[in-house]
């Protein structure tokens, strides 16, 4: 299903930039940022989203940008930038049982083997490894720690609504997290300045102790400029989706929080709107 809006919007929202968030207004007290465009806006299965220039954070369009959510994986993005903060790439640890007891997607750890830091991250973004997650915080210090730290960071880097209840983006009793829209694409915006943390999400494939992993971004092979992608699923979050891409000198980073059916279609369609707005 098609929307049409008439004229051009010349500005519409502003990403605050780090450092710089006095805190969100009320939800009842956020309208949709909807687009005038002269073309149509795609939309699609995701229930909010947001498409932002990622560089200078302007909104172009969204629905419901500060609705909060379950992010499912897309936090670990969060919890890429805590590692780099506090350990260096070449770091490394033994797996123990205990990283490997967790449900969903994991990368397959062997207790008793050593693993890099960069081997972990590259298993946390490509893959989104939770037994990958549960290793690298106990690197940090622990969960409580780690959680503790991802929250800190989020409110650094300039979110207004983010909370971390686990390092992986795992549900459960105590333990839940949120975040919206705004703040995943916030997140993005300040990860995709950690070089390796760019230069992990475009690899197609990495060399893993026993394996080779491959990158489950699926817009790296169908989306030509595809400059990194973060997806998640949780029965309560849904499908979740956070990216970024390239055309010429332009990036636009979008996001699609509590969807269902093909998120990548609608990404693809967000972008191309994106893009065709600058000519």
């Amino acid at each position: 299903m098609r929307r049409r809006f008439a004229g051009l919007a010349l500005a519409l929202s502003v990403m605050l930039p780090a450092a710089a968030v006095t805190g969100a207004p009320p939800a009842s007290a956020q309208p949709e940022v909807e687009p005038a465009a002269a073309q149509a806006i795609p939309d699609g299965p995701a229930k909010a989203w947001l498409l932002a220039d990622l560089d200078t954070g302007q909104v172009l369009a969204s629905r419901d940008p500060y609705g909060v959510y379950a992010p499912a994986s897309t936090i670990k993005v969060l919890l890429a930038m805590v590692v780099l903060d506090h350990l260096r790439p070449e770091n490394f640890a033994r797996a123990n049982a205990s990283h490997t007891e967790v449900e969903c997607s994991c990368v397959g750890l062997t207790p008793g083997q050593a693993y890099t830091t960069r081997q972990l991250l590259e298993g946390l973004l490509m893959v989104s490894g939770n037994d990958a997650a549960n290793m690298l915080a106990d690197m940090l210090g622990g969960r409580p720690a780690t959680v503790a730290a991802m929250n800190r960071k989020a409110a650094l880097v300039g979110t207004r609504s983010t909370k971390a209840g686990s390092p992986s983006g795992l549900d459960g009793p105590g333990w839940e997290s949120a975040t919206t829209p705004h703040d995943l694409a916030v997140i993005m915006r300040a990860a995709l300045k950690y070089p390796l943390i760019a230069h992990i999400m475009r690899q197609p494939s990495a060399q893993f102790p026993g394996k080779t992993l491959t990158n489950q971004n699926e817009l790296l092979t169908r989306y030509p400029g595809d400059l990194a992608g973060k997806t998640g699923y949780t029965n309560l979050a849904r499908k979740t989706y956070v990216g970024a891409a390239q055309r010429g000198n332009r990036r636009l980073v979008v996001v699609q929080m509590y969807g269902t059916g093909d998120l990548y279609g609608q990404a693809i369609g967000l972008l191309d709107w994106g893009f065709s707005q600058y000519r």
